[in-house]
């Protein structure tokens, strides 16, 4: 007699964090792509999809691995990540030496327009990725480390985004790294309200167009 099932299988799934592995590459990939326009899907917003990962997930998780961390679903696919570098100014001198060769050879210049009219425009894209200096902030000595975090839409408001950050901090202390900050979207509203709740305060350098936060990586003891 056949056995009864009572749920599906994915329902039967237990999401939990992992480090990233070199098999992930195209979940973070997608999931960067899928959560890039102010925390909405960014697909067909650029004329090339892969823009967006090649700017603010990829050079991530070619660098350093080691501070990578995803969400898995239960079945080996990544749903979220925090990706972070623990020294951005050696970040810097990396994707100029060997990030900015390669991407300029793929982006040479925008390419066709498309039906949006991000304010983040293709040409301002194509800057970032050729121009790593855009990283290097006032507040370096403090906060040295910067990360990215992106989870998608199934896995927002069960407390992953807390937990990665909690499992990066602790990789950072353990490290002997002092701070780590971000910049973000000044329109994903609901992403700021996450990183006030998590205690990450605005640095001197923070402008309400281009808002940047940084924390302490040591966590209070609880």
């Amino acid at each position: 007699m056949p056995a009864v099932i009572s749920a599906p299988a994915a329902a039967m799934r237990h999401p939990f964090i992992r480090a990233y592995r070199s098999d992930d590459r195209a979940d973070v990939a997608r999931i960067c792509l899928l959560t890039a326009s102010g925390g909405s899907d960014a697909t067909g917003v650029y004329s090339d999809d892969s823009l967006m990962p090649e700017v603010f997930a990829l050079p991530y998780v070619t660098y350093a691995p080691e501070l990578a961390f995803v969400v898995d679903d239960g079945s080996g696919r990544a749903v979220g990540y925090i990706i972070a570098v623990a020294d951005t100014a050696a970040f810097i001198d990396w994707w100029k030496r060997e990030w900015t060769p390669g991407f300029v050879s793929r982006h040479p210049s925008p390419g066709p327009a498309t039906s949006h009219a991000p304010s983040f425009t293709e040409a301002d894209l194509l800057k970032a990725g050729s121009d790593p200096e855009r990283m290097r902030i006032a507040e370096l000595g403090e906060y040295p480390a910067h990360l990215h975090i992106d989870l998608l839409p199934e896995l927002q408001g069960k407390g992953f985004g807390r937990r990665l950050v909690e499992t990066l901090r602790d990789a950072l202390a353990e490290r002997g790294v002092p701070g780590v900050h971000l910049s973000m979207d000044p329109n994903n509203t609901s992403a700021r309200a996450f990183y006030d709740r998590l205690g990450f305060r605005e640095l001197a350098s923070h402008r309400p167009t281009s808002p940047l936060l940084g924390i302490a990586t040591a966590r209070p003891v609880e």
